[in-house]
């Protein structure tokens, strides 16, 4: 990825054409930390989320969670609050609550749900399995409640290390085509950059920009996201130090705005950040 000379003002990002890949009280908040930055952001939803196909199984395993049947609660996504707060879960005192990182607890505490756990470290399923290992050393009962297409990591290792896991599918993650007129933009350049928040979203991008422009920034929001999203077949230029929308956003602003260097600096030529190549 080539970048030009950074235009030197309060908003890193002016100039800056971001596509934010999820609608909804999410995208509309990306958006807003965008524009603050300068950025037009550009919301695409590149994913969507579907009821489960077994209603009976997650309607009994809310109903074991509101009967204290559970130590502990683990929410890996701010989608699964969404879907305990559909239907209007309760989580008794008895049962203490893990989320994966700084978004999914900030989603639990807004509509009203407490959180005991957050990684320190490691803001995905494997980092907060090992915590939870640490914390309780004897078995204890576990609900966790996933997309359909996750992947096992988290019941699998609680299981191995004695915990009782129930583990149930909460919704099902379900791509969303684009307008012509986005994937036109995409095509074009016109987008500078894609935020990729999840390896669904990778998936996605793939899938639906097969041919991306080299200039086209892609920012991974942590390590992880970064692993799916370059086994899904994305070059990464940047990744996120912290699974959170600020770092994220935050690691494009270390760019400057491709093909800017007549309109926001010095006419000193095309600069590469060391680093940052797409080959990553």
């Amino acid at each position: 990825m080539n970048t030009a000379p950074r235009h030197s003002n309060d908003k890193p990002l002016t100039g800056w054409r971001v596509l934010v890949p999820r609608g909804g009280p999410w995208g509309d908040g990306v958006a807003a930390s965008l524009r603050s930055q300068g950025a037009v952001p550009v919301i695409a939803p590149l994913i969507n989320f579907a009821p489960t196909h077994d209603h009976e199984t997650l309607e009994k395993a809310i109903a074991d969670l509101a009967g204290g049947a559970f130590e502990w609660l683990t929410v890996t996504s701010a989608t699964t609050v969404d879907v305990l707060y559909a239907y209007r879960a309760t989580i008794p005192a008895s049962t203490k609550v893990a989320a994966v990182g700084e978004t999914t607890a900030a989603a639990l505490q807004a509509v009203g749900y407490r959180v005991d756990l957050v990684p320190e470290d490691d803001n995905s399923a494997a980092g907060m399995a090992e915590q939870l290992i640490a914390l309780e050393p004897e078995p204890r009962d576990i609900l966790t409640l996933r997309s359909e297409i996750a992947k096992p990591v988290l019941t699998r290792t609680l299981s191995q290390a004695g915990h009782r896991v129930r583990s149930v599918v909460a919704y099902r993650t379900v791509g969303v085509p684009v307008s012509e007129r986005i994937a036109a933009d995409v095509r074009s350049g016109r987008i500078n950059a894609i935020l990729v928040t999840s390896g669904s979203v990778a998936e996605q991008v793939h899938e639906q920009f097969p041919d991306l422009p080299e200039d086209t920034l892609i920012a991974a929001i942590g390590p992880r996201t970064a692993k799916d999203a370059r086994r899904a077949g994305l070059s990464v230029d940047v990744v996120a130090d912290t699974q959170t929308v600020d770092a994220l956003i935050g690691a494009v602003a270390r760019f400057s705005l491709p093909h800017a260097a007549d309109e926001f600096g010095p006419k000193t030529g095309v600069i590469p950040l060391p680093g940052m190549n797409r080959s990553v």
